[in-house]
């Protein structure tokens, strides 16, 4: 599938944006200088800058021209954003943190009352459970356990899972992940989080419930991530628009 232009600008902005040469409250360049600089439409820029708004990097001001909202954040705490889809490995390198995966559970299974109640999946469905330790910086901070519908992702490794699932499905597989809905939760430690993180004197994680959907609206995964709690900042960038106050 070839990439699109107007990716390819936003892309290059959001790297530029978080790099520091257009920086938090600068102004980006302007239409006519982007146009000329990417040899793209007027119309191709503000596709780009409509996904750096939509993503709260940027906030376009009129007669004035599009303003960076975005600021790095402490290496300690990565952002994870509410609006968009990341894998952890996208995130990681936004942030710039050493990151591993050490996978430490991969098999075929099948989904029970249970789990399919909990998942969303049809019970007796035939899916890889994977669960995942998230290093960042030399430290276990995240446990993921997850699970992924074997109709819409027919072949899994250990080895894709060590890497990059979704960059696997996405150019291996050609699926296309769509939509996600997720759960925050503040929750206790269990015995596989002790095991597993480096939890110190903390007795409860940040728990993050995902359910990832492709392009046809089907279901393909069911995770379940617990973040430590010195690891987890989670952010969002909402619009009030139209409104008068009460």
């Amino acid at each position: 599938m070839p990439r699109s232009k107007f990716g390819d600008i936003y892309r290059d902005l959001k790297y530029k944006i978080e790099s520091g040469e257009y920086p938090y409250q600068s102004l980006v360049p302007s239409e006519n200088t982007l146009v000329a600089v990417y040899s793209c439409s007027r119309n191709t820029v503000r596709r780009a800058l409509a996904g750096l708004i939509e993503a709260g990097y940027v906030q376009a001001i009129q007669g004035k021209g599009v303003r960076v909202l975005y600021r790095p954040v402490p290496v300690a705490r990565a952002p994870f954003t509410l609006g968009r889809m990341e894998s952890f490995r996208e995130t990681a390198l936004r942030c710039r943190t050493s990151y591993q995966t050490r996978v430490v559970h991969f098999s075929m299974t099948q989904t029970d009352g249970a789990m399919a109640a909990a998942s969303g999946f049809p019970p007796g469905a035939d899916v890889y459970h994977v669960e995942r330790v998230r290093i960042i910086d030399g430290r276990a901070m995240v446990l993921e356990v997850s699970y992924f519908l074997r109709s819409v992702v027919p072949t899994l490794t250990p080895e894709a899972a060590e890497q990059s699932i979704y960059a696997y499905l996405e150019k291996e597989l050609g699926v296309q992940i769509m939509t996600s809905k997720r759960t925050i939760t503040v929750e206790r430690a269990t015995p596989a989080d002790r095991l597993y993180l480096d939890m110190g004197s903390y007795d409860c994680l940040a728990v993050v419930t995902n359910q990832a959907f492709n392009a046809d609206g089907i279901l393909f995964e069911y995770t379940v991530s617990h973040y430590h709690p010195e690891y987890f900042r989670f952010q969002d960038t909402a619009s009030r628009r139209g409104k008068k106050a009460e």
